[in-house]
């Protein structure tokens, strides 16, 4: 009962945070530019950049986070997200972009904040992915009513994302309180997966040292997903009106909710698996056969051979392959499996942190040197290469990973403490 009353309500507590994010990608800017650079991309980069910043910063921020309090450190930082919001509608264009960084640094921090509440427990993995598809769902689910407070209740496009954070706040109240209620993880599962701690810059730096072939390459796989996910979630109205269909909300809840109920189920089953090593295995091989979806998807989308919304869902389903056992399973086995007193935010946002990179060098790549693609013919043609890469990628980091868990002997090793590496 705990673990299903952890997953409700960390779910839709991130479901709610993502309201006072995501909304204003529903808003198309149609005809804004500044100095040449399309509007809409300007405020995605800006709120990317101040995402990417807020990876870096927490990485010590979230490893070092102390569990007592968090909901005050919830509540600070939405507020100030929310804020920013209320200062971009109120500024004038151009000059209220800045805003899009205030917005997002902040929440940069939530994810790391919220996945503290369910780490270190045996039903992690099942929790984990209801609080991993929350954007996935949430993702659709705040366009519909962003696009909702446009088209039937009139608000202007720069109003809409303050309005829909008024929407938001009472049930981020609520979702957080009850989040607050969810105990500790029991000796058991401290037994099963590793006590879960605060780490220091020494312990951290002797993790990344210990397994640096294999996070490097982690690392760079999850910047290619990073990038397959920020541009399909930034630019997907871009992307549907130039395949003809305009003013169609129900589009984003048609296309999301199909992917988020696969993924639960896929990902949430690899609780059954107990052994941490198989699991660890396991999530890399669906990180690989998300590539392989997003890829296949693309290509038979290219030669007509499906229709677009098909590829939609189809590409979605394949990077969230990938990207969700980064955010709730890879890391958590990863540490069970080598038995070292550890935390899951701290190699969540060390690779963030690569991969907005990424995601951001993508986006300035196309607006700001003005490559003369459109959104659709740029993403299609990115996943077809980017897909390649990362399955050959995966497969190197299976084959690391299994090299140094048998070198090492782990099944009958006593843990490995990261001050001593």
């Amino acid at each position: 009962m705990v673990a299903v009353y952890a997953a409700v309500v960390s779910f839709l507590a991130y479901a709610t945070i993502f309201g006072f994010r995501k909304t204003y990608s529903v808003a198309t800017f149609d005809g804004m530019s500044v100095a040449g650079i399309g509007y809409k991309e300007l405020l995605v980069i800006v709120q990317a950049i101040g995402y990417l910043s807020s990876k870096f910063y927490g990485i010590a921020f979230i490893g070092e986070l102390n569990r007592s309090g968090r909901w005050k450190t919830i509540f600070l930082l939405v507020g100030i997200s929310w804020i920013a919001w209320l200062l971009f509608a109120i500024t004038p264009a151009p000059y209220n972009i800045i805003f899009l960084f205030m917005n997002g640094f902040p929440l940069g921090l939530l994810w790391g904040v919220i996945f503290s509440y369910i780490e270190g427990r045996r039903a992690t993995d099942f929790i984990g992915a209801a609080l991993a598809v929350s954007f996935i769902f949430s993702s659709g689910f705040v366009k519909s009513v962003g696009n909702y407070l446009m088209v039937v209740q009139g608000v202007a496009e720069k109003w809409m994302p303050f309005v829909a954070g008024a929407v938001f706040v009472p049930f981020l109240i609520l979702f957080v309180y009850l989040m607050e209620r969810i105990p500790p993880p029991m000796a058991e599962d401290v037994a099963v997966r590793t006590v879960r701690v605060p780490m220091t810059k020494v312990q951290r730096i002797a993790f990344v040292r210990t397994f640096l072939p294999g996070i490097v390459l982690l690392v760079l796989l999850y910047a290619f997903l990073t990038i397959f996910r920020e541009i399909r979630d930034n630019f997907i109205a871009n992307m549907w009106q130039e395949m003809g269909y305009r003013n169609q909300p129900e589009l984003f809840l048609q296309t999301e909710v199909p992917i988020t109920l696969c993924i639960l189920i896929l990902i949430g089953s690899m609780i059954v698996i107990r052994n941490n090593y198989k699991a660890f295995i396991v999530s890399l091989i669906f990180v690989m056969a998300g590539f392989a979806v997003a890829g296949i998807s693309t290509y038979l989308f290219v030669y007509h051979e499906i229709s677009p919304v098909i590829w939609v869902t189809m590409v979605g389903m394949g990077l969230y392959m990938g990207y969700i056992p980064y955010n709730c399973v890879l890391f958590e086995r990863l540490i069970a499996t080598f038995r070292i007193p550890a935390n899951v935010g701290f190699l969540i946002y060390l690779a963030d942190s690569v991969g907005y990179i990424g995601s951001v060098g993508v986006i300035i790549t196309k607006g700001v040197f003005k490559l003369n693609l459109r959104w659709t013919v740029f993403y299609s043609n990115s996943v077809m290469i980017l897909s390649v890469i990362g399955i050959i990628g995966t497969g190197l980091a299976i084959w690391y990973f299994v090299k140094k868990y048998h070198r090492e002997n782990m099944v009958s090793s006593t843990p490995v403490s990261v001050t001593s590496v």
